[in-house]
C-alpha cells in the first residue's frame, strides 16, 4: 500500500475511534452538536487535505525520476 493511502487511513481510522469515544458525551449533552460534529468534519478535511498533498508530492517526484 502507498505511503499516500495509508497514512491517512490510519488516520482516518483513528478519528473513527476517538468519534466513538466521545459519543457519549454528546448523547449526554455534554458535548454540543457543532463542537462534536465540527471537530469531526475539521479532522476529516485535515486527513483529505493531507492524502491530496501527498499525492501530489509523491507523483511529481515519480515525474522527476522518468
Amino acid at each position: 500500500m502507498k505511503k499516500y493511502n495509508l497514512i491517512p487511513l490510519l488516520l482516518a481510522a483513528y478519528l473513527g475511534f476517538m468519534c466513538y469515544l466521545g459519543y457519549p458525551y454528546y448523547i449526554s449533552g455534554a458535548y454540543s452538536p457543532l463542537r462534536y460534529f465540527g471537530v469531526a468534519a475539521l479532522s476529516a478535511g485535515c486527513i483529505i487535505i493531507l492524502r491530496v498533498v501527498m499525492k501530489r508530492r509523491a507523483d511529481k517526484h515519480n515525474s522527476k525520476d522518468n
